[in-house]
């Protein structure tokens, strides 16, 4: 498969507007729960990271809005909405 065929070429290829407010939060006093490490995992964007004293920590940019987080860490620990109309992800499929 030739570089233009990518799934990583394909992800440069979409627009990323930002929103005043995040849309995915993780949530006060949560940062070090265990069930954020399946989300470093599990995010195809890798917007999850852990620091060197355990905590996770979210970028938001770059977010793909699948809900793979959500689905992995629970509502407990994301407060996850969608982004308000005109920001987020913009698909371009190249």
């Amino acid at each position: 498969m030739s570089q233009d065929g990518t799934l990583k070429a394909k992800l440069g290829l979409d627009v990323f507007k930002p929103a005043r407010e995040p849309h995915i939060l993780i949530r006060p006093g949560m940062e070090r729960d265990p069930r954020l490490k399946k989300a470093v995992l599990a995010c195809p964007a890798g917007l999850y990271s852990e620091d060197g004293n355990g905590a996770v920590t979210l970028s938001i940019d770059g977010c793909l809005e699948c809900g793979t987080c959500r689905i992995a860490c629970g509502t407990e620990v994301l407060d996850w909405n969608y982004p308000e109309g005109g920001t987020g992800v913009q698909f371009r499929f190249g």
